[in-house]
């Protein structure tokens, strides 16, 4: 089941009250994902924490509503 990118939208600033978040539906069938973030919580993180920091904030949805995100990822 896909996950609409409102929904996205709100668990994202439930992880990340702070962030500018941008989000793009690539294909129009939501589950392709283009996600662009700007939060302080990734000040002093490698890309790689970063992107562990996001799909934890995900969960499962990573596993059961999205089959492809790609996220561009910035500390304010």
């Amino acid at each position: 089941m896909p996950i609409a990118s409102d929904e996205l939208e709100a668990v994202l600033r439930k992880g990340f009250p702070d962030a500018k978040i941008e989000i793009t539906d690539l294909v129009g069938d939501q589950d392709h994902y283009q996600v662009n973030i700007e939060s302080s919580q990734f000040k002093g993180l490698s890309k790689v924490k970063q992107h562990q920091l996001v799909y934890k904030i995900l969960g499962d949805r990573m596993k059961q509503q999205i089959h492809a995100i790609s996220l561009n990822l910035k500390s304010t």
